[in-house]
């Protein structure tokens, strides 16, 4: 499948590589470790396997890519439809909605967000929160398809 980009995404694809081709040492060529990293930073969200699967390596060293190599991973990445659906991260959520009310303990989200699948750390989770300004009720819970919709949107603009 090809997968037609604009002037802008091709644009920004390079701007995000030439940066860290620049924290390399300015070879032309980035080391397979951050493809993820690179994906995240154009707007994709692959999963760490994912990233496995379309050439990232577990450490440092492994293999290199050039721009022309990168931008084939940064089509197939593109040309992937759903990264999961508002419905999917919502039954996650709702096995730790005890009374079935539609909220979950921040405490809960926090735990679930760092102790299960690709696990973030506590920073990570804190930028979410502040990023997303979901409210916390005074008994500590949030309303999980308000955070899940703030999230989906990403970052509100400053």
């Amino acid at each position: 499948m090809s997968v037609e980009l604009t002037r802008d995404e091709l644009d920004d694809v390079r701007e995000v590589f030439d940066l860290f081709d620049f924290w390399d040492g300015r070879d032309g060529l980035i080391d397979a470790v951050k493809v993820g990293d690179l994906l995240r930073c154009v707007e994709l969200n692959p999963t760490l396997a994912n990233a496995k699967t379309w050439g990232a390596t577990d450490k440092p060293g492994q293999k290199q890519y050039s721009y022309e190599e990168f931008l084939a991973i940064y089509k197939q990445t593109k040309a992937v439809k759903e990264w999961g659906t508002f419905r999917d991260f919502e039954e996650a959520f709702k096995s730790f909605d005890r009374e079935g009310q539609g909220f979950i303990s921040a405490a809960e989200m926090r735990h679930l967000l760092t102790a299960m699948g690709e696990r973030l750390e506590d920073s990570e989770v804190d930028e979410i929160i502040r990023l997303t300004d979901i409210n916390i009720d005074l008994d500590g819970n949030l309303k999980y398809d308000d955070f899940i919709n703030k999230v989906m949107m990403g970052p509100r603009d400053k």
